[in-house]
C-alpha cells in the first residue's frame, strides 16, 4: 500500500521532479566537470531502459494497425519533413556568419526524435503507441533526408561530413534492442509490470544527459547565446506547425498530441556522435545546447499541450424540452 502511494505521488508530481533532475544535473556538471565522461557512458543505456519500459506498456500486436493509419502518418511526415525544414531555414538565417553553429543547429533541428519523445507523448496523453509504430519510418526518413537537407540549408558547408554509422548504431541500441526485449517479455512474462520504473528512469535520463553535457556547453562560452532564440523559436513554431498539421488532417486529440510532440522534439542524442566527429568543438556544443533547452521545453509542453489540444466533451443528453428557437 505504501509503495502504491509513493508511486501515485511521484506520478502526480513528475513534472516538478523532472525539473529538479535537470537543475541537479546542471549543478553537478558545472561543479564536477571531470565526471562528465563517466556520466556520458550512462546516457544511452538509461534511454534504452526507459524505452524498454515504455514499449512494455504498448501491446506490440497493435503496432501493425497503427502503421496503417494513413492520416496520422501523413500528418507526422508533413510536420517533420515539410514544415520543420521551412521553419529551420527561416530561423537559422541569423547563424550564416557562424558556420559551426549553423551546422550544429541544422543537424539537430532537422532530425525528429525517436526515443524520449515517446515518453513525453505518453505523459501528455498522446497516442504514443502510434508514434512508436512510426519510429522506424522516422529513423529511415531522417537518415535519407539529413545528407541532403544539411548541406542544402548550410550552403554546402557540411557536404560530405554526415555518415550513416551513428544513426544505425543508435537505431539498433535505442529502438531494435528495447523493442525486441519488450516483445520477448510480453510473450514469456506477460504479468511482469515495470511501469513503476517509468518516473525514476526518466529522472535518470534527464540527470545523466544534463550533467554529462553541461561542461561542454559552459566550455563554449558566450558563442552559444546566438542559438538560444533559434531553439526557443523552433519550439514555439514547430509546436504550432504540429497543431496545424493535425487539424488539417482532422486527427483525434491523442494523435494530434503525438504529431505535435514529434515535430517539436529533436533527435539530439542520435546526432551528437555526428557532431562530435566534426573538427570544431562548437558543433557538438550547439547540439547539446539544443538538448538542454529542449528538455526544459518538453517538461513545460507536457503540461501545456493538453490544454491546447483538449479532448472534446461529449454532448449533453437530450431532454424532452424543446429549444425555444426550434420550429
Amino acid at each position: 500500500m505504501e509503495r502504491a502511494r509513493r508511486r501515485e505521488w511521484a506520478e502526480h508530481h513528475q513534472v516538478a521532479i523532472y525539473l529538479l533532475a535537470i537543475v541537479a544535473g546542471a549543478t553537478l556538471g558545472a561543479l564536477l566537470p571531470n565526471a562528465a565522461p563517466t556520466l556520458e557512458l550512462a546516457v544511452e543505456p538509461a534511454i534504452a531502459a526507459l524505452l524498454l519500459v515504455t514499449f512494455l506498456g504498448v501491446p506490440l500486436t497493435q503496432l501493425g494497425a497503427a502503421l496503417r493509419d494513413g492520416r496520422f502518418l501523413l500528418a507526422l511526415l508533413a510536420a517533420n519533413f515539410l514544415a520543420v525544414p521551412l521553419i529551420v531555414w527561416v530561423l537559422t538565417r541569423s547563424l550564416t556568419g557562424s558556420p559551426e553553429l549553423l551546422i550544429g543547429a541544422l543537424l539537430v533541428l532537422l532530425a525528429p526524435c525517436i526515443d524520449y519523445v515517446i515518453v513525453f507523448t505518453a505523459l501528455a496523453g498522446g497516442a504514443h503507441e502510434r508514434l512508436l509504430a512510426a519510429t522506424p519510418l522516422l529513423m529511415l526518413a531522417q537518415m535519407l533526408a539529413l545528407p541532403v537537407l544539411v548541406p542544402l540549408l548550410s550552403g554546402g558547408a557540411a557536404l560530405g561530413l554526415i555518415e550513416p554509422g551513428p544513426f544505425v548504431r543508435a537505431f539498433a541500441l535505442l529502438i531494435v534492442l528495447p523493442l525486441a526485449a519488450a516483445a520477448l517479455l510480453q510473450r514469456f512474462a506477460p504479468r511482469w509490470n515495470l511501469s513503476p520504473a517509468m518516473v525514476p528512469l526518466m529522472v535518470l535520463v534527464l540527470f545523466t544527459v544534463v550533467a554529462s553535457q553541461t561542461p561542454r556547453v559552459l566550455g563554449a562560452g558566450s558563442a552559444l547565446l546566438a542559438l538560444v532564440p533559434v531553439y526557443v523559436g523552433f519550439l514555439v513554431l514547430a509546436t504550432a506547425a504540429g497543431i496545424l498539421a493535425s487539424r488539417l488532417s482532422r486527427l483525434e486529440t491523442d494523435s494530434a498530441r503525438a504529431v505535435t510532440f514529434s515535430g517539436a522534439t529533436r533527435n539530439s542524442l542520435v546526432v551528437l556522435p555526428l557532431a562530435l566527429a566534426m573538427p570544431s568543438p562548437l558543433v557538438p556544443a550547439a547540439v547539446v545546447t539544443q538538448t538542454l533547452i529542449e528538455l526544459l521545453g518538453m517538461v513545460v509542453l507536457v503540461r501545456l499541450l493538453p490544454r491546447l489540444l483538449r479532448t472534446p466533451r461529449a454532448d449533453p443528453p437530450r431532454t424532452g424540452v424543446r429549444d425555444s428557437g426550434s420550429r
